[in-house]
C-alpha cells in the first residue's frame, strides 16, 4: 500500500493531512479519492492505516484507521559516509543504500574525488539526494527517512568519530591480504541499537594520507569480500552483509 512521510505539523491527533507534491501523487498518479486507504508515516509514532475523508485541490485529509505495528529497520544505526563520485554514482547509493537500510548518508570530499561541488551546487545535490532518499524510504516501506547531510572533509570525519559506537572503513588493500579479518567477524561486535559509521573511499580509493588518518584516529579498515569492488557497489555490499548477519542468519 503506498505510504507518505507527513511532518508533525499536519497531524492532530488522529486526524492529518497531506499536501505538496504528495497531494499531486495521490490525486493525479494514484487516482484515489474519498474513501481509499493509504499509509502516513508520523516521525515519532510511525505507520498508520488511514482512510481518506475529503479531497481538495491541494490537500488531501485523512483519519487514522489504525496504528501499525512494524519491524523495518536495521537493528544498528548505519550511517554511509560516501565519496563523491563521477556521474549520478553518489545518487544510486543513497537509493539503494535507503532500500537496504542505511540511517543516514554524509557524502565526502576525498582527496581523490573527481567531483569537485562548490558550496552553491553542494545545497542542490543535498536537496536532490534527500528527495531520492524519501522516495526510496516510501517505495522500500521503511518507517523513517535516512537524512542526507553536508558534505563533509577528512576533518569533519574524524570529529564524528565520538558519536558513534563502530568507526570503519572499507580498504582495497585488506582485499589483496591472505590473511585479513573477516567482515563477519566485524559483525559479531555489533549489539542492537549500537551505531556504525563506516566511509567508502572515491573511484581512485583513498590517499596513503587519508588511510594514514583514520587509522591514527581509532577508524577499523575492513575487508569486503576478495574482490575490489567499485565505489558505488561497496556500501551496498555491507549494508546486504550486515542485513543478512543480522536480520536473516
Amino acid at each position: 500500500m503506498q505510504r507518505y512521510f507527513v511532518d508533525q505539523e499536519y497531524w492532530n491527533d488522529d486526524a492529518l493531512y497531506v499536501n505538496g507534491e504528495d497531494t499531486h501523487h495521490i490525486v493525479r498518479v494514484m487516482r484515489m479519492g474519498e474513501g481509499d486507504n493509504l499509509v502516513a508515516i508520523h516521525p515519532e509514532k510511525g505507520p498508520a492505516l488511514c482512510e481518506i475523508t475529503k479531497v481538495a485541490e491541494d490537500v488531501v485529509h485523512c483519519i487514522v484507521v489504525t496504528w501499525m505495528e512494524e519491524d523495518r529497520e536495521l537493528p544498528v544505526h548505519v550511517t554511509i559516509v560516501a565519496s563523491l563520485g563521477k556521474g549520478d554514482k553518489l545518487e544510486q547509493i543513497v537509493q539503494k543504500g535507503t532500500e537496504l537500510g542505511a540511517s543516514a548518508f554524509i557524502p565526502y570530499q576525498a582527496d581523490r574525488s573527481v567531483a569537485k561541488w562548490d558550496q552553491k551546487k553542494a545545497v542542490k545535490k543535498v536537496e536532490r539526494l534527500q528527495k531520492i532518499s524519501k522516495e526510496a524510504s516510501e517505495q522500500s516501506e521503511r518507517t523513517i527517512i535516512p537524512e542526507v547531510q553536508s558534505v563533509h572533509t577528512i576533518h569533519q570525519l574524524l570529529e564524528l568519530k565520538e558519536q558513534y559506537d563502530h568507526c570503519l572503513f572499507g580498504y582495497a588493500e585488506e582485499a589483496r591480504q591472505e590473511k585479513s579479518r573477516s567482515l563477519s567477524e566485524v559483525f559479531e561486535s555489533l549489539k542492537r541499537e549500537e551505531s556504525v559509521l563506516v566511509v567508502f573511499g572515491p573511484e581512485g580509493g583513498f590517499s596513503e594520507s587519508e588511510v594514514e588518518k583514520l587509522l591514527h584516529e581509532g577508524f577499523n579498515s575492513i575487508r569486503l569480500g576478495p574482490r575490489i569492488l567499485r565505489m558505488e557497489t561497496a556500501p551496498l555490499y555491507f549494508l546486504s552483509s550486515l542485513s543478512y548477519k543480522l536480520e536473516e542468519v
